[in-house]
């Protein structure tokens, strides 16, 4: 029954049907949900509103200018050779007459697709496997953790260093698929941590005595109540993703030629970085900036989602 509330300094308030009306709003007023509050803690994170602004864009002119701009990266101009920015060159001229500005939109594109498709690959293989080795326990847990652990041992650049060889001409994905195989196993050890957790919670059992299969617990139950730390981690992998790729492209064993990427751009400039600094200074602004923006979001969808974080308290 609601009833009418007179204000603590004495003063007089809403009477009869007013104040009735005042508090029964009050009272009824449907609670905030996890996802509106999540999204609110977002929304209040200025560097992560960034990062989306920065990626988005970045996404963009990547994959739309291309269009617009009138030189191909594999185009040459025999008249502008180590030319500065100009009105038909925005980025300039590399040695050999290609526009800078189409070979930093090839690099970036090729980083950019790397480095989601690895994020998502790792994510996915270390949730599956994390998965299993917590629900099930025993031997499986015992040799998915010790495959996760000699994973974790191996020198992952040496490995794709001497793989290089065998996959230069063919595709890119050979690239995504090394990177990925050895970017999944420290998630993988979380997840099979909070598989262990949740197995033994209610819905999981009643799950179980329904007869569901270990599959369909898995895919149903187990992995969408962590789907948070796996967003995070798709996100934060993509920056460490394309880190990854330009440093292997910047020693010649990733992105091979004719094709570019960020870390072969940064690597044909770096010796004319005082002298032709173009050449050097905007695909390695690129570069740092989408890692940036990556980390940037992650780092705010973290916070988001983890009510007990010190910053994301203090931004919600």
């Amino acid at each position: 029954m609601s009833v009418p509330i007179r204000p603590a300094d004495g003063s007089v308030g809403p009477v009869g049907d007013e104040a009735l009306d005042t508090v029964d709003a009050v009272v009824l007023a449907p609670p905030i949900s996890q996802r509106r509050l999540i999204l609110r803690r977002f929304l209040r994170n200025r560097l992560a509103l960034f990062g989306i602004v920065v990626l988005v864009a970045m996404f963009l002119a990547a994959f739309l200018l291309p269009y617009v701009i009138p030189y191909g990266y594999e185009e040459l101009d025999a008249f502008a050779l180590n030319s500065p920015p100009t009105t038909t060159h925005w980025f300039g001229t590399n040695q050999i007459g290609q526009d800078v500005l189409a070979q930093t939109l090839r690099g970036l594109q090729k980083s950019l697709i790397i480095g989601i498709l690895v994020a998502l690959i790792s994510t996915v293989v270390a949730g599956v496997v994390g998965a299993m080795a917590g629900y099930f326990g025993g031997w499986a847990d015992r040799g998915l953790m010790w495959i996760a652990d000699v994973m974790l041992v191996v020198p992952s650049f040496l490995i794709i260093a001497i793989s290089s060889p065998y996959f230069r001409g063919k595709s890119f994905m050979i690239l995504v698929v090394l990177l990925a195989a050895f970017s999944w196993m420290i998630t993988s050890r979380i997840v099979r941590a909070l598989t262990r957790s949740l197995r033994e919670r209610e819905f999981i059992r009643a799950a179980k005595y329904m007869g569901a299969a270990p599959g369909t617990i898995i895919g149903k139950h187990i992995l969408p109540s962590m789907a948070s730390i796996l967003i995070v981690d798709v996100t934060l992998n993509v920056g460490i993703a394309i880190i990854g790729e330009a440093s292997l492209s910047y020693f010649g064993f990733g992105v091979q030629r004719p094709d570019v990427s960020l870390g072969t751009l940064i690597a044909d400039g770096t010796s004319s970085a005082l002298t032709y600094p173009w050449l050097f200074g905007f695909c390695c602004g690129a570069l740092v900036l989408i890692v940036l923006a990556a980390n940037f979001v992650g780092d705010g969808l973290r916070d988001a989602f983890d009510p007990t974080s010190t910053r994301g308290q203090a931004r919600g």
